[in-house]
């Protein structure tokens, strides 16, 4: 499948932020960032290390406080809204170093996003088992997150996030460390996702994999948004040249 045909027209807008600055001290780590994500599509992120990339996906799900600007989900202003709310208002995040109970089997590591739910530990335990399923960890669902390779530990991650069903689903470097095979299962999961009409915003090293997904990309560089478009137009923008692989 293509970039173009990644997914298909998208309806409406799901997020969007407009003048989002993140300051650490004197560092402008996030500088007057706005951006637009449409429903059902995934809005790539790129940008060298230090571009300010996982900072703006921190200040859309509330880890971090920014110090200006706004973040709109949903046509609802979320802005600065602690995370765990902004994950009950349907919002999902995985991260570059995934964030697992190490000490808990799979299926807990799982449950763990329902315990304030109503259902029978029945009913989450099959759906907990139908996300293992999907990422292919069904036969490990009694294993412990130790016992995971780097790239099932992100696997897991995205299945915790399936867990709770969110419209909007935050990725950072998911591919990253991650072997072929396990990369390319993941990729099959977002374009399976998408076509259920989910969202994404997907920040990545790997050019190849965000250019298969992304219907449009934002490049970052020293906090600012430096360009943004189709692929075609990313990879020939010259600004974006010049940032990856200077004058």
């Amino acid at each position: 499948m293509s970039a173009a045909t990644a997914a298909t027209a998208p309806t409406d807008v799901i997020l969007s932020t407009g003048g989002l600055v993140k300051r650490f001290g004197g560092l402008v780590a996030v500088d007057n960032v706005a951006l637009t994500l449409e429903r059902g599509s995934v809005l790539g992120m790129i940008g060298i290390n230090g571009a300010g990339k996982t900072t703006v996906m921190n200040c859309v799900n509330g880890i971090y406080k920014s110090d200006a600007g706004s973040v709109v989900f949903n046509g609802v202003d979320i802005t600065n809204r602690t995370p765990h709310a902004i994950a009950k208002s349907g919002v999902g995040r995985t991260f570059q170093v995934p964030r697992i109970f190490h000490r808990m089997t799979l299926i807990d590591n799982l449950m763990v996003t329902e315990l304030d739910s109503a259902d029978s530990d029945a009913v989450l335990t099959e759906r907990a088992e139908q996300a293992l399923a999907r990422v292919d960890m069904f036969d490990l669902r009694y294993n412990h997150g130790e016992e995971l390779s780097g790239g099932q530990q992100k696997l897991l991650e995205l299945a915790r996030v399936m867990m709770f069903d969110p419209e909007l689903i935050l990725l950072d470097e998911p591919f990253a460390g991650v072997n072929p095979s396990l990369c390319r299962l993941f990729i099959e999961r977002i374009r399976e996702l998408q076509r259920g009409g989910k969202s994404f915003l997907l920040v990545s090293h790997d050019l190849t994999s965000i250019y298969k997904l992304s219907n449009r990309i934002i490049v970052l560089n020293q906090g600012q948004v430096i360009a943004e478009g189709g692929v075609d137009d990313i990879k020939s923008d010259p600004a974006v040249i010049e940032a990856y692989l200077g004058q």
